[in-house]
């Protein structure tokens, strides 16, 4: 048995893979049979993934980067209060790999790695049924937690892309995917390339108090009576309502 907690931390997004170091088909069918126990609704368990290795892997990558050279993913917007995440993400990485701002060429090979899985070996595709909604998506969702701490356990590392989805036309494709699944995510998985400065990084998270709420009780006047996690009462409801807790 693996340490989970250990697992957990050592989970991160791996920005390049040893292109020329198999993943054992083993060790991907034993993350699997893990993945598979993910609580979902009813039990229909919704995920679907379609993996893609050697010369389809290959087909794939090549049509994914021609159609990226011509023109952006179609992926859905990121509304205006979240883009500081990305922004903040995004400097950490680029910054990582010691590319500028104003290199724009060196930003732009590096986004087109998104399309090549960067160089991972093994290219998934995470999709759902069409008529399914967002309580379906979250037990994809679990679905997919699983499967990557499974694989982080067994010395692989992943990565999750939403930006493979932009482009459904050309997966369909390349890839026997029906018609009523939507295609949610990529997902590279390979052995981490140890020289590949970003696959070191850590990228923070937001403290507890930021995103987690305990209520304790409700008095006669209806006021919640809450603790946030580091015990104090009452402030993380008075600071969210005036925006305080979004901007921690």
């Amino acid at each position: 048995m693996f340490d989970l907690e250990r697992t957990i931390l050592d989970r991160r997004s791996i920005r390049m893979f040893l292109a020329d170091r198999p993943v054992p088909h083993e060790l991907v069918i034993e993350a699997l049979h893990l993945a598979v126990h993910a609580p979902s609704n009813s039990n229909i368990q919704p995920w679907r993934l379609v993996l893609a290795s050697g010369p389809a892997r290959a087909r794939l990558v090549g049509a994914l980067l021609e159609r990226a050279s011509a023109g952006p993913p179609q992926v859905p917007k990121l509304p205006a209060r979240f883009t500081c995440a990305r922004r903040h993400l995004g400097a950490l990485v680029y910054g990582s790999m010691g590319v500028a701002r104003q290199d724009k060429e060196a930003r732009r090979v590096a986004v087109l790695r998104n399309w090549e899985f960067f160089r991972a070996p093994l290219a998934g595709i995470v999709c759902m049924d069409h008529d399914l909604g967002f309580v379906d998506a979250l037990g994809v969702g679990m679905f997919l937690q699983n499967l990557l701490l499974a694989l982080t356990a067994r010395g692989l590392g992943t990565c999750v892309e939403v930006s493979i989805a932009g482009y459904p036309e050309t997966i369909r494709d390349h890839l026997p995917i029906a018609e009523n699944l939507r295609i949610l995510c990529g997902l590279a998985i390979g052995y981490p390339d140890p020289e590949f400065p970003a696959n070191r990084l850590s990228t923070p998270r937001n403290p507890l108090e930021a995103n987690v709420v305990f209520v304790d009780d409700v008095d006669e006047l209806g006021h919640q009576h809450t603790d946030n996690v580091s015990g104090s009462p009452a402030t993380l409801v008075h600071d969210a309502a005036h925006g305080v807790g979004g901007a921690r």
